[in-house]
Formats: structure tokens, sequence, C-alpha cells
């Protein structure tokens, strides 16, 4: 694994290593991202490779080997504990589905989450009689909105918590949670913590160990510049063993190339949560994409994007629209959330799409900008002239 660090400056509005910029003010990374080109290199390696030798000499899964030891050093994990997925959906249902529920045992968690981080509870609830607690937003003392975390503490102090489950970074509101005080919270009284990491990892500083974290789950196809379809799953090592996987396939066991020998031994590590043949091209581009990212570092990224992010929120509340993403303290993220009093959201953003080649995104009615790195201050301050 290279460890070199680049220089966060040569890569701002460096259209030859992110091309989108020759073509739009993409401000949705918190969506869907545009490859970098390492990224889209990959797969036309693979498709090279695949189109006139199929897999002899390729040596992809050797790579996607070295996929899994990145994801460790990014989130301060023993690759041991990094599994892969297909979606930030599919690891927080391992950690619904593989758990030995009780009725009553109650899970605690917010009322904004992203789908994905709400449907796996609200299911248990109404199949095992489970208790789904959803702490609600409130007006912060900044004017923004978000969860206070005394409020999902308070609710998690119930002897009955099995477990909490929260995103480190809410999509909508863009408001980063102190999951670090959470984890802590709840290592403590021995609730599982489970967090939906997809609108931080690799641009946010995380850490498991250091925040607690029992279970984490995050595509690729956000913040960590990778294709959709492609993921991390992290289970704490002490807890793969009771943690039944979601599916079990040829790839599950311990003898998994030992087609004619079928022994029902399920792998000792994170690998017992893949049941079947890899998505090799996206793991690729994955590899591509977080491994620039990495060489840049969690505290440069972040920098960068406070630097935006602060440069739209000046012009935006001088030009009058409210803005809704928390920003004291650690509160804030990449995302900007904000609402108009007088214009249609809907309106705004089609015109900035057709007009101005610029994209921006709508999320529970409100207007939604996600800037990553290469991003241009050139880039916000157009963005901010074409906004009515």
């Amino acid at each position: 694994m290279d460890t070199t660090r680049h220089d966060i400056s040569n890569y701002v509005g460096n259209a030859d290593e992110f091309p989108i910029l020759r073509h739009w003010d993409f401000f949705n990374h918190a969506g869907v991202s545009p490859l970098p080109r390492c990224g889209a290199d990959a797969l036309r390696e693979f498709a090279a490779q695949y189109e006139t030798r199929a897999y002899l000499d390729a040596g992809f899964y050797k790579r996607v080997d070295r996929l899994r030891e990145s994801a460790a050093a990014m989130l301060n994990c023993d690759r041991a504990e990094i599994a892969f997925v297909k979606n930030t959906s599919e690891g927080i249902a391992t950690v619904a589905a593989g758990l030995d529920w009780n009725a009553g045992d109650r899970i605690v968690t917010t009322a904004v989450e992203y789908p994905a981080n709400m449907y796996p509870w609200m299911d248990l609830a109404r199949r095992l009689g489970l208790e789904l607690v959803t702490v609600p937003e409130v007006d912060l003392p900044d004017g923004g909105r978000g969860v206070e975390v005394g409020r999902i503490l308070e609710a998690a102090e119930h002897p009955r918590t099995r477990l909490v489950a929260l995103s480190h970074v809410e999509y909508a509101s863009g408001q980063r949670l102190d999951i670090a005080t959470v984890g802590r919270f709840c290592r403590g009284r021995a609730i599982l913590f489970c967090v939906d990491a997809i609108q931080s990892m690799g641009v946010l500083p995380l850490d498991v160990r250091a925040m607690n974290i029992d279970y984490l789950s995050a595509d690729g196809h956000k913040w960590l510049l990778g294709p959709e379809g492609a993921g991390v799953f992290y289970c704490r090592r002490e807890l793969i063993a009771t943690t039944r996987p979601l599916a079990i396939g040829w790839m599950n066991v311990i003898n998994n190339q030992d087609y004619g020998h079928y022994d029902l031994t399920l792998k000792d590590d994170a690998r017992r949560f893949e049941c079947g043949t890899h998505n090799l091209p996206g793991l690729l581009a994955f590899k591509a994409s977080l491994e620039l990212l990495q060489s840049l570092g969690a505290a440069a990224i972040a920098e960068r994007l406070k630097t935006l992010t602060d440069r739209l929120i000046a012009v935006l509340r001088d030009k009058g629209y409210d803005v809704v993403s928390p920003r004291a303290g650690e509160s804030w993220s990449g995302i900007v959330s904000f609402t108009s009093r007088t214009h249609d959201h809907a309106a705004v953003a089609r015109e900035l799409r057709t007009k101005h080649r610029t994209e921006i995104a709508l999320r529970e009615g409100r207007m939604r900008v996600s800037p990553h790195l290469y991003n241009t201050a050139e880039q916000i301050d157009r963005l901010l002239a074409n906004l009515p």
C-alpha cells in the first residue's frame, strides 16, 4: 500500500485528474459522485483485460486484497474486520439480520436518517416486536436544524436498549453527529453501535477504535469517489463470530477453493460476510479512488471542504437564504442545506442544471450543495452568482 502524501492543491481545479471540471460545476457528492481519472482508468483497464485475455494473468484479486488493507487503514482497524459489500444497505442489513433479537429490545436512531438506516430497523420492529425510538431534529442555537446528541443518549439510557444506529453525517441537514461521545456511552453500557458512514468516510476524520464503533457501512459512490455498487462493511473483531452473514454462498467458508469438499465452516474474519464473487471492476475503481483520497489525507480534505462551504454560506446568508446545516464546533460537514422563503426550490435546481450546467440536489424540502476537494472557489462563486 503506497502511503505517499500528495499536496491537495495539485488537485484543486485539475481537469486532468477530475474531467468533470470540463463539463459541469458539480456539487452533488452527497448523492452520486463523478469518477476521477484514476477510477475511470481502472474500469478501462478491467474492460480491456477481460475483452482480450479474460482472467488470465490479471492479478485483479490481489489488488482487491490490497483495497481491504487500504480501507482498514482509513478506518484504523484490522484488515480482518473489513468485508466488501454492494452498498451501505447491505452492511446495515447484515447487522439487522445477523443478531439474535428478543421481543422488547430497543433500537435508537434519529427521525432524519437516510432510508438505508431506517427500513431494516422498522422491519425488525414490525416482525419481532422490537421498540424503535427515533429522535427528531430541533432548532439549534446557530440557526440550523439538527439532532441533539444529549437527547440520543437520553433515549439510549433505557435498560432495554440493544443498539444505537446513526449516520455520522445526516444526509439532508449535513449535521455531523458526535459519534465519539455516543460510542463511548454505548461501549460503557454494552450497547451495540452501528454507524452509516457514507457521508463522511474518506473526507472527515473517522476512527472506529477511538470512536468505539461496533459496525460501520459505507458505499463508495459518494465522497469516496468510487462507482456505485462497491462499498465496505466493518465488524469489530469481537463481534464477528456472533454476527450471522446475511447470506451463505461459496465464498463465506474456509475451504472455498476446494469445490468438491463441502465444509460449512465459516471464515473466522469479516470475509465470512462475503457470500459470492466480487464486483471486480467496481472494487478496482473504488480502490483507485480511495487510494487517491488516502494520499491526500482526511484532515487536509476536511480543511478544504470547510473553506469551500464557509465561502458558500457567507454569501447564501447575504442573499437571504436560510442555512439549515449546523456549523458550530465540529457539527459541520461537506453538505450545506439551505432554503428560500421566496423561490421554488425545484425551479432553482432545474435552472441551475439546464442554463448553467451546475448540479445541486433537493432533499427533504431543502436545496443541498456538497462540493469536493477538487471544486474551485470560482465554481462556488458562479453558483452563488446564479442563485436568484
